[in-house]
Formats: C-alpha cells, structure tokens, sequence
C-alpha cells in the first residue's frame, strides 16, 4: 500500500458514511499529483482512488467501496464512484476504465459541483 495522502484543510465527503471511511483506505491509485488543470473556475491539483474493503465472502470475493478523492484550490472532496463485490483488482479496474475509456472529466464534474453545492 502506498502513502496516504493527508489534507491540511477541511474536506467534504458526499454521500459516504462516515464509519465506512474512518480508517485508512486498503490501497490507493494517485491519478494527477502536483496538477495544474483548470476546470469552471478550480484548479484541479490532486486526484485520487481510494479502496475501502469492507467485506470478504469466499464465493463473492472482496466488497469493496471506491472513493474519488479530488483535492482544489477551493476545497477537496470525496466521493463514492463504486462498490460492491469487485474482486482482487477492483482499483486496478477503476483506473483502467477512468484513464482508457471515460476520462478524468466526468468524476471531475461531480465533484465540483459538490464543491459548489
């Protein structure tokens, strides 16, 4: 498991338990470190994966919540992009979908208008 990246300034989470969340993620995936993207008025300077497990069945696999973690000029939040029983590669699935298919654009939106909200 990789680093975990710790904010100094308040952060909102949106639509995520509080308890689910307490601890450490599992692992995470640094999408954009060090950024510099403008988007509405934001300047998008990290963003990032987060896998909670939450729960193991040895028939299902691993439960597993996956959080985007977007940190601004103007405030961070995290969100939840997926759960359920995803199996061992549950992140390294996420990234490929994100950084292959859909792009950055569409977690990016969410979370500023959470930002806004």
């Amino acid at each position: 498991m990789g680093p975990i990246f710790r904010l100094s300034q308040e952060m909102k989470k949106c639509d995520i338990d509080e308890e689910r969340i307490k601890h450490p993620p599992y692992r995470s995936a640094v999408l954009l470190t060090r950024g510099n993207l403008q988007n509405q008025g934001f300047t998008i300077q990290h963003i990032e994966l987060r896998q909670y497990v939450e729960n193991y069945d040895p028939k299902l696999g691993y439960y597993s919540l996956i959080t985007v973690l977007i940190k601004t000029d103007k405030g961070t939040v995290e969100i939840k992009y997926d759960e359920g029983f995803k199996g061992a590669n549950a992140l390294e699935s996420v990234v490929e979908l994100l950084t292959k298919y859909i792009g950055f654009s569409s977690i990016i939106n969410r979370a500023l208008i959470e930002l806004q909200s």
